[in-house]
């Protein structure tokens, strides 16, 4: 089984320390991502490991051979670089620049065999390069270069192949099945691969293992779960970031969120009454903008709910498929009554959510500002035989705001806590849903 192992390696440029004390094993069939922010030394831990700087301190070893007591051809033939410059300085053909990949595995002077030209052949198909082989790559774009020079890489036939930044030049249908190609390669031959990667998305969907760098050091290293997560995000990166895996690609995805403001000073709470993904959007928009959200009552199953619990907003939750009980119903009240707004979305309304709206009715009888977002018109949201669209009606009756849509509600609020005071709605607003409720089917 093929090893390379990292042992206390520390690499300097003049007297500037780069790395310190990196220590990891990659083995055969590992996809190993690099990673972490600009300067933290991912592409000099792949240049000590090719042997373009050596480290001031500790030691690399493949199969337990220092590779810096290695002869060159023989670290060739099992070693592969496709580095962050794909640029080649004379014309060669593309068949060429592959074929040069063929060299550590020849003698001096000798010329090309039919094995060779095979292998050429091969991975160049593999690469979707095969069709520029008489092309000079000075003629090639960018990402045809680079496709090139991973078909370069491959025609060495390595056991480790290390990648930096291989998917700078490459459009996403060419990132996806480079990526794909070489973690079939590893799954099937057993290559190493170590790939720099600066998009966390496209490591956590090719990557079975990482190394997250920070201050010149490794932060944190293991299976690519255990190194990407939210926390290790933000310790590393600076960044608030929801980690999730993929239901479709089972592989985990990675959302950056924007940086949230400080907390608005005067009028920071708001209290959603939403459902079915009507209120997603506000959500991230709310804490973006600085304001404390809660939420509620939202079943289990809800595209709010799972929304609330990924940005880690309270909510009030109740079993799917389930009318909202006694103690759910108490316990939204109470994040209500800690409100100093109430967000009404254009959520569809049934018999089980009904009890929102009759709480939110009490929250506005105790003077909390209240608002509905009339976006989409009751009529096809009310599944209440008209009681929804009466209870909004009341509502508005009683001094709820109505506003247009989510965008409008944001700028409403943070005029009003720039003003100190709430805001109303522009006149003639206020009998807009009283007369869609006078149109609901039931007349009610």
């Amino acid at each position: 089984m093929v090893l390379l192992n990292l042992g206390g390696v520390e690499c300097r440029y003049g007297s500037v320390k780069i790395l310190e004390d990196v220590n990891f094993v990659a083995k055969e069939g590992d996809f190993v991502g690099i990673l972490g922010p600009n300067g933290s030394g991912k592409t000099t831990l792949l240049r000590s490991i090719s042997r373009t700087l050596k480290p001031t301190k500790g030691a690399i070893l493949l199969d337990n051979k220092d590779i810096y007591r290695m002869k060159s051809v023989e670290l060739a033939r099992q070693m592969a670089v496709v580095p962050q410059d794909n640029t080649i300085g004379f014309s060669f053909s593309a068949m060429d620049v592959v074929l040069m990949g063929r060299n550590p595995h020849m003698k001096r002077f000798q010329m090309e065999s039919e094995s060779d030209l095979t292998i050429a052949k091969k991975v160049m198909e593999m690469t979707r390069t095969w069709d520029l082989r008489q092309r000079s790559v000075s003629e090639l774009s960018g990402g045809e270069r680079q496709r090139v020079i991973i078909a370069r890489a491959l025609a060495q036939q390595p056991k480790i192949l290390l990648l930096d930044e291989p998917m700078t030049y490459l459009d996403i249908i060419n990132q996806l099945e480079v990526m794909d190609l070489v973690k079939d390669l590893c799954a099937k031959t057993g290559l190493i691969v170590l790939a720099v990667i600066h998009d966390l998305n496209l490591a956590a969907r090719y990557c079975s293992s990482a190394l997250l760098l920070k201050d010149s050091r490794v932060y944190v290293a293991g299976k690519l779960e255990d190194v990407l997560t939210s926390d290790h995000i933000k310790r590393v990166f600076h960044v608030d970031a929801i980690v999730r895996k993929h239901l479709v690609t089972n592989s985990f995805y990675v959302i950056p969120l924007s940086p949230r403001k400080a907390p608005i000073a005067r009028g920071c709470s708001i209290h959603l009454i939403c459902g079915a993904g009507t209120g997603t959007w506000l959500m991230k928009v709310l804490l973006d903008e600085g304001y404390s959200v809660t939420t509620g009552v939202l079943n289990v199953l809800d595209a709010d709910f799972e929304t609330s619990e990924l940005l880690k907003i309270p909510a009030v939750s109740e079993s799917p498929f389930s009318p909202i009980s006694e103690k759910a119903d108490k316990a939204n009240l109470d994040l209500m009554r800690k409100a100093s707004r109430i967000i009404i979305t254009s959520a569809p309304f049934g018999l089980g959510n009904l009890q929102n709206l009759i709480a939110a009715k009490e929250a506005l009888k105790n003077g909390i500002p209240t608002y509905i977002v009339d976006e989409v018109p009751i009529q096809k949201r009310d599944f209440t035989d008209g009681k929804a669209a009466k209870l909004l009606a009341e509502l508005v009756e009683k001094g709820a705001i109505v506003v247009k849509n989510g965008s409008e509600m944001l700028s409403i609020l943070n005029a009003s806590n720039k003003t100190g005071y709430a805001m109303r709605e522009p006149i003639g607003i206020q009998g807009h849903i009283r007369a869609r409720a006078d149109n609901s089917p039931t007349g009610n």
